[in-house]
């Protein structure tokens, strides 16, 4: 059965950092592109980076290119989301998801998704 499961969500301060985890079960997490996507209240699904499979290029979101930074470990089959600099336009739940070679920044494009962390970010 595949499954992603995220987590390192959490409550931070402005200016903070954290570090979220994309793990995977039932296949191999290398073999497909890997997006973050995030969701605030009343908002669309934003998709705000990506690790593709098939070059291994990352994209990032002008919102928070500079800050995020996507990788990958193979061998823990995890895709990490590393987030610094947050402020509070950063707060929502993220989502990792993952599609074929040629997925891009769109949520439609992606077909397995995890159940979400909520990132909170407040003084």
């Amino acid at each position: 059965q595949l499954q992603l499961v995220e987590s390192g969500g959490g409550l931070v301060q402005p200016g903070g950092s954290l570090r979220l985890s994309c793990a995977a079960s039932g296949f191999p997490l290398d073999y497909y592109t890997i997006g973050w996507f995030r969701q605030a209240p009343g908002e669309e699904r934003e998709g705000v980076s990506y690790i593709s499979s098939s070059d291994g290029s990352t994209y990032y979101a002008d919102s928070v290119k500079g800050r995020f930074t996507i990788s990958r470990d193979n061998a823990k089959n995890t895709v990490y989301l590393q987030m610094n600099s947050l402020s509070p336009e950063d707060t929502a739940v993220y989502y990792c998801a993952s599609g074929p070679p040629l997925a891009g920044r769109m949520w439609y494009e992606y077909d397995y998704w995890g159940q979400g962390t909520q990132v909170t970010v407040s003084s």
